[in-house]
């Protein structure tokens, strides 16, 4: 065991270097939350793991929300009336709005524009939109074509299919000596971004890889699965055994340049935490730690009060606090070995810190941090959904077009997370730092909506 540990130690460089290659690999595949580059996606995993891959039907309910028709596309494209392909999807498949439904029409640069999606801030990238739940088609261009386009007639192809199919997600369990596990998450589910999405992919794979051939206390069940939906379709169909979950961390934004961050679980002090924390402490870097925010990625679900397992999320640099996030910038090139190798030897620390405490702690002593309150008339609220977010577009309650970087349901989602009775109003607005006013009224909304009810 010690030896298997020190040959993986030394390796760190050499696997930074083979976590980039496959990123590399990877990059091109226009993925999505269901379709045929996810499962493309997928079956290049299989080569280095072995995963488990399940396919879950169209229209399948799963809590709140229901599995969405399958998306693939072929080609698009916008031409100018010389005929010259002024956006190609095969030179960036991020130029397509994801999920665009088929289109094949001559319009004015009027009718055009009001499909277009650009970048003003950053008027040389091609950003990343989606419109997953909200039948559309669209282009994303950088800020400055946006600028030249002239008066035309303007072709525009989108070949793609929106049908009756399934979501993909893939699943590997690695058996310990114990059935307590450790769950590690990524997305698979971005096209061409690097990352925000592959560099978790390629560090799940490797550390995989290597976990595999020493003998472990905890099982490791690695989860490749597409953001939201995959993770509240994971929970959906495993909510009886998640029991056996006693610590996690959801893996995105490894291998940018910026410092290790670590989010706290949603319980603030499970051994997760104080394991991930000591791991920086003693690592001789720059580090930060933040509190739990019901924004960002899976952790959101699995953090969600019905199931508030003890899962945080170690990464890099927060989204979006990098520049390059959800746009074309995040390449091959942002994204380093150097910063892979670095994120996959404190990935590797933690786990094996893990190991060696394990049976040492009791995780059903964390404690929750709740504010007194001698108020008689502060309200507390209940969420009718608590295991997971509830599908907040079906409530009319979200933006139609997703991957921007600013989420408008701040308000809504923190009264959704902490409304479990244990949280008033008034805490909600301590915690998250939105004022009180707007937090009651975000709260009578949702009341209204039927996704929360006062207890009395």
């Amino acid at each position: 065991m010690e030896n298997s540990i020190h040959e993986i130690k030394t390796q760190i460089p050499e696997i930074g270097e083979k976590m980039h290659e496959l990123m590399v690999e990877l990059f091109p595949i226009c993925r999505s939350i269901t379709g045929n580059g996810l499962r493309k996606t997928l079956t290049i995993l299989k080569k280095h793991i072995p995963l488990d891959v399940f396919e879950v039907p169209t229209k399948t309910k799963v809590f709140d929300w229901e599995i969405p028709r399958e998306w693939n596309i072929n080609d698009a494209f916008i031409k100018n009336s010389k005929g010259e392909k002024i956006v190609d999807f095969k030179k960036s498949n991020l130029h397509v709005l994801n999920y665009s439904i088929p289109v094949n029409k001559k319009i004015s640069l009027d009718e055009l524009k009001s499909h277009l999606y650009s970048f003003p801030e950053y008027p040389d990238v091609i950003p990343y939109r989606t419109s997953y739940y909200n039948e559309n088609w669209g282009f994303c261009i950088t800020h400055n074509q946006l600028l030249q386009l002239e008066e035309d007639l303007y072709e525009v192809f989108i070949d793609s299919t929106l049908e009756d199919g399934s979501l993909s997600y893939g699943e590997y369990l690695i058996k310990g000596k114990s059935e307590n596990e450790v769950l590690l998450s990524c997305y698979p589910c971005h096209p061409s971004m690097c990352n925000d999405n592959l560099s978790g992919v390629v560090l799940l794979t490797l550390l995989a890889k290597h976990l595999k051939k020493l003998s472990l206390q905890y099982s490791y069940r690695f989860l490749f699965i597409p953001e939201t939906i995959g993770a509240i379709t994971w929970l959906s169909r495993n909510e009886h055994s998640v029991v056996k979950i006693k610590h996690g961390l959801v893996v995105g934004c490894v291998g940018d340049p910026g410092i290790s961050t670590y989010k706290k679980s949603r319980q603030g002090n499970a051994e997760i935490d104080r394991t991930v924390i000591e791991v920086l402490k003693n690592s001789g870097d720059e580090y930060k730690i933040t509190d739990f925010v019901p924004k960002g990625s899976d952790e959101r679900q699995f953090c969600s009060p019905g199931f508030n397992l003890p899962i945080g999320s170690l990464q890099r640099t927060i989204p979006p606090d990098f520049p390059e996030y959800h746009t074309s910038a995040d390449n091959t090139e942002f994204v380093k070995a150097e910063y892979l190798a670095d994120s996959f030897s404190k990935y590797f620390k933690v786990i094996l810190k893990l190991e060696e405490n394990f049976g040492k702690f009791n995780s059903k002593n964390n404690k929750e941090e709740t504010h007194e309150v001698d108020n008689k008339n502060v309200q507390f609220f209940l969420n009718l959904n608590p295991k997971c977010e509830p599908m907040l577009a079906k409530a009319g309650l979200y933006r139609k077009i997703g991957g921007t970087r600013y989420n408008d349901a701040t308000s809504i989602l923190w009264i959704l997370n902490y409304s479990d009775g244990k949280h008033s109003l008034q805490d909600i607005s301590l915690l998250s730092g939105v004022d009180f006013k707007q937090i009651k009224q975000a709260a009578e909304l949702l009341q209204e909506k039927k996704l929360l009810k006062q207890m009395l």
